[in-house]
């Protein structure tokens, strides 16, 4: 069988949640179906370390797709061609984005529809061209996969899809996370932190990732609370940053902010595993992958009680109410003091981690793409 797949979002240095799900799902899939031909379909040259096997042949197509009109043009005209060139017969989507200008069966991964609950957190142009063509291309799509039971039923109930034509295919974390010994969290204090304890946050900066609500929490838990502690936050800035900023350059204590901006994963591991707790509080995820990296490296998590993250976190974190600065601080100073809640939520969190694993993953995208050619 000849499989395309859209690998827009491989990029080198630049991997994020959906690029790292599409990374760690091929990487599997192409070593473990050597019968079968890979197309992994570019629109810019491509790295050489994504091209995981002698399977795979990389295909650029043009133009660079990173704003609507180029979409539709990359999608609706390119696409389609390379595909009927190339003798197509299935098309992986990990993103979220499919030509509806072609018969080829098309496995669709969505990933959350935080478009549709954060309208405003977005641009107009992308909002604009989301919600209109999503629910086009989840209706069109033979399969689609999504990464959590949460956003399936999201999916079923807004844009009218049959439970049973959606499979869930959780997120994984990179083996790169793992438990640091006592010197290693002393030197990347040291190298971070200043030598002191820290929380921590990781993920790209834009409103949905409540940042601002983050920092008003980190401030009130520093006037309770006499202490060095600081707070880490490792992400690029993206879109609509401009709240964050203004909060960054007013806010009492914001000598004990480290920004640090985006990291590779063998930096970030690091930054994580070294960290007294995570602090995730976002306002809504599809998943939030970086809740099982923290408990990978046995760091215990504050996590939003909203859309997907009770699901990830299971019992193994505190739940906050992202909206409500007073109860993240409240849950941060809880953890602070309690040493022995904090050694059960580690205790808890090595258990809750071994439901998510990559291999499971790549097999039940597998899974997925068959029943569109069954």
């Amino acid at each position: 069988m000849r499989i395309a797949v859209n690998t827009r979002l491989l990029l080198k240095g630049k991997l994020e949640g959906i690029g790292w799900f599409t990374y760690q799902t091929l990487e599997r899939m192409v070593r473990n179906h050597p019968e079968h031909e890979f197309f992994f379909f570019f629109d810019r040259a491509y790295d050489p370390q994504f091209i995981f096997a002698p399977n795979v042949t990389p295909v650029v197509v043009h133009p660079q797709a990173r704003h609507p009109l180029l979409f539709y043009i990359w999608f609706e005209w390119s696409l389609p061609i390379v595909l009927r060139k190339y003798k197509i017969d299935l098309f992986l989507s990990p993103d979220g984005y499919m030509s509806l200008s072609t018969r080829v069966p098309t496995c669709l991964v969505i990933h959350d529809l935080a478009f549709e609950h954060y309208p405003g957190h977005f641009v107009l142009s992308h909002r604009m061209y989301w919600r209109h063509y999503s629910p086009l291309f989840a209706r069109k799509a033979k399969r689609i996969a999504t990464v959590s039971t949460f956003s399936k039923d999201d999916i079923s109930k807004r844009y009218g899809i049959a439970p049973a034509n959606i499979d869930v295919v959780y997120n994984g974390a990179h083996d790169e996370y793992k438990p640091l010994s006592h010197a290693e969290r002393e030197e990347v204090k040291k190298q971070y932190a200043g030598g002191c304890e820290y929380f921590v946050f990781a993920g790209a900066l834009h409103p949905r990732k409540n940042i601002v609500n983050l920092l008003k929490a980190f401030v009130i838990f520093k006037k309770r609370q006499p202490t060095n502690m600081k707070l880490v936050i490792a992400g690029r800035p993206a879109w609509k940053y401009e709240e964050v900023e203004q909060m960054r350059a007013e806010m009492p204590f914001k000598d004990d902010v480290q920004w640090i901006g985006y990291m590779n994963v063998d930096q970030l591991s690091k930054v994580i595993g070294g960290a007294y707790l995570l602090v995730y509080a976002s306002l809504f995820e599809g998943f939030g992958i970086p809740i099982l990296e923290a408990f990978q490296c046995n760091v215990p998590a504050i996590v939003s009680n909203t859309s997907s993250m009770p699901e990830v976190a299971g019992e193994a974190a505190l739940l906050v109410d992202p909206s409500d600065p007073e109860d993240i601080a409240a849950k941060m100073h809880l953890l602070y003091k309690d040493e022995a809640l904090r050694k059960q939520l580690i205790i808890k969190a090595q258990e809750q981690v071994k439901k998510f694993d990559w291999n499971s993953s790549a097999e039940k995208l597998w899974d997925s793409m068959m029943k569109c050619v069954e």
